[in-house]
């Protein structure tokens, strides 16, 4: 049994959360070994509370892992010769190698993260056959042929190897997202807002309009048109957006009437916020991932990308995909003409269907 694992996987959210499932079944495997994560600073709050020690006794602040250690090459590629940046570099490695780590699990398969393992000073580093960046590999001692057709699955091909059985971590993973009190008791203050005519007991919808790129992106008109017919289900719609995402929030909005709200949550408040949402609505984006990990009944929106390896991982969800779209990584700006083919009709049909299972 290793006493002393690391993961790495920086990010991006929607990866964070596929390795949970692996990550809680080594949890559950090694209950008494210390586990480390290598992860991006923006995602942290996904393994630990903003107000929490990065490392120390395990609590539902920060419930998977002993340590995290925060590789911040978002920061550091924008100010590479600053001494500043060297010096963090350099104590970012040298808190990773202190833990001496015997093995390091690599779930990114980018040459990045594969350095990030090597760097750590793990003697024996795991990863994929067939990575991202075929040059990882350099940095591996065992490499391993990925199995299944989710991303979820696949990653259940490393653990495998240290004899970590694939049932232990399909679960949702819920329990092992932190819960931040802060941030909780910000949602609770905002959510429901007096100004939003709140019924008593009202559930509430989620939804989340926003896309990594245009071809992924269902139309705004539509997502109104959806919190319209849920308001006359007696269902609040919330529009969660990010930064640069305000003008599609109120594009929703301004559809709905009078059904839809924008809000803009940090990563913290957004897990709250789903924990108290009935259902989730939107595309293949790190949102909708969240509300399947933490078990919410979820509608998702296909186009270009590929449920079957990038779906939601519940027995809580639908996924609508028109057979017009086509798996196309291209990152197109163009809208994707399958997607266009689902209807509010088709949303709010499966939508009813999940909140009756739900209810």
């Amino acid at each position: 049994m290793p006493e002393r694992l690391l993961i790495v996987r920086l990010g991006s959210m929607g990866d964070v959360l596929h390795a949970l499932p692996a990550a809680a079944a080594l949890r559950e495997a090694f209950p008494e070994s210390e586990i480390g994560w290598a992860i991006e600073r923006r995602w942290t709050p996904l393994l630990v509370c903003d107000e929490t020690s990065l490392e120390g006794p395990r609590s539902p602040q920060r419930p998977l892992v002993d340590h995290v250690h925060v590789v911040n090459t978002l920061a550091w590629r924008k100010a590479p010769y600053a001494v500043e940046t060297w010096v963090e570099v350099l104590n970012t490695f040298r808190g990773l190698r202190a833990q001496r780590y015997e093995v390091a699990i690599d779930f990114q398969g980018s040459i990045k993260s594969a350095l990030v393992a090597q760097l750590a000073g793990a003697g024996s580093r795991i990863g994929f056959s067939t990575p991202r960046e075929k040059p990882a590999t350099m940095f591996y001692t065992s490499v391993v042929a990925p199995s299944g057709r989710h991303v979820i699955e696949q990653n259940f091909s490393l653990v495998s190897t240290l004899g970590v059985p694939h049932i232990a971590g399909f679960a949702m993973c819920g329990s092992v997202l932190p819960r931040d009190p802060a941030a909780e008791s910000s949602i609770e203050a905002r959510v429901p807002h007096p100004d939003w005519g709140w019924k008593g007991g009202q559930r509430i919808a989620l939804l989340n309009p926003g896309a990594g790129w245009g071809a992924k992106q269902w139309p705004a008109a539509r997502y109104g048109e959806v919190a319209r017919l849920l308001g006359d289900d007696g269902i609040l719609s919330l529009v969660n957006y990010g930064p640069g995402e305000e003008e599609l929030a109120r594009a929703v909005e301004a559809a709905s009437g009078g059904n839809a709200r924008a809000i803009l949550c940090t990563l913290s408040e957004l897990i709250a916020l789903i924990r108290r949402a009935a259902l989730f609505i939107g595309g293949d984006t790190g949102p909708m991932h969240l509300a399947a990990a933490l078990g919410v009944p979820v509608v998702a929106l296909f186009g270009p990308t590929d449920p079957a390896r990038n779906g939601p991982y519940s027995m809580r969800a639908i996924v609508l995909r028109h057979p017009a779209s086509r798996t196309d990584m291209s990152h197109s700006a163009e809208p994707d003409p399958g997607l266009l083919s689902i209807t509010a009709a088709d949303v709010i049909t499966a939508a009813r269907r999940l909140l009756e299972v739900a209810a």
